[in-house]
């Protein structure tokens, strides 16, 4: 499930969770009204009804004490347990599912079930998703080399706007699949075809925001591997010292020097490409912005 960013978090989180309900929902399921009580004031009335009638005996003297303290504690014991023993089972999960629907009812249009949409419109999804993913979960993300705060904000409403539009498009279509299933006359015909090229129109511009993410994807990629080499090298330059002293006591200088060498003229050309990846991959965040 995608759902709108401007949901707060813990709702958001509470409707990711709600697939099975939504499913159970969209096949005409409905909560059952909630019970007060679990008949208690019922249960109530019959006990204060009890205790009055023995109150009455007793008062009338028809009783002994050692009689009125055995009714006291026969009818005690069961009035306890009607009074305080629920003869429902635990609502936990019932009412979690009340929640759960209240809630999908608020938010409604607020999120795109993936189940919902059909086979092309999912694809779309799935990549658009998995762009944004390499993105967020990415190192140079991670550590700030990006604009990780306006990645925070811009790929999530990224993703919103792009499932929106599939949900939008994948039902239409399919309404329009329906409708035209039934065989054409030469005049629906006319009519329908323009229809139809303006879905394919639709999906056409949706692509494009899924391939703009792809790229942008792909340029972080590139840092990603940039910025791992250049730590690698780092790490390798940081001990070179030490492989030196070892090259001058085994007398190998000849042998290690040149490779030492280039060693530092990789890193500096990391460097540099490590700057042009993240340079692109500025450059194709650019082009997702409104």
């Amino acid at each position: 499930m995608v759902v709108d960013p401007g949901v707060p978090p813990e709702d958001a989180q509470l409707l990711r969770e709600s697939r099975q309900v939504l499913i159970k929902m969209r096949h005409g399921w409905v909560p059952e009204p909630q019970r007060a009580a679990s008949g208690l004031r019922p249960r109530l009335h019959a006990a204060v009804g009890a205790v009055m009638s023995l109150g009455v005996v007793a008062g009338a003297g028809l009783l002994g004490r050692g009689l009125l303290m055995l009714a006291v504690i026969l009818l005690g014991i069961p009035l306890l347990v009607m009074l305080f023993v629920r003869d429902d089972p635990p609502g936990d999960e019932m009412e979690f599912e009340r929640e759960v629907y209240e809630q999908l009812r608020w938010y409604e249009g607020r999120y795109v079930l993936t189940d919902d949409l059909d086979e092309s419109a999912a694809r779309l999804l799935a990549r658009a998703r998995q762009a944004v993913a390499t993105v967020s979960g990415s190192r140079v993300n991670a550590d700030g080399l990006l604009d990780d705060v306006r990645n925070a904000v811009m790929l999530p409403a990224q993703e919103w706007e792009i499932a929106r539009l599939l949900a939008k498009l994948s039902a239409l279509r399919g309404k329009h699949r329906e409708t035209v299933s039934h065989g054409l006359t030469p005049e629906v015909e006319a009519v329908a075809a323009p229809l139809a090229r303006a879905l394919d129109n639709s999906e056409d511009a949706v692509l494009a925001r899924v391939e703009a993410l792809e790229r942008y994807a792909a340029n972080v990629t590139d840092a990603e591997r940039a910025y791992l080499a250049h730590h690698q090298i780092e790490e390798l330059r940081g001990r070179v010292h030490q492989y030196e002293e070892l090259v001058a006591e085994t007398g190998a200088d000849g042998f290690a020097l040149p490779e030492l060498e280039r060693l530092a003229q990789d890193a500096d050309r990391l460097d540099q490409a490590l700057r042009r990846s993240l340079s692109s991959a500025h450059e194709a965040f650019r082009h997702l912005e409104p």
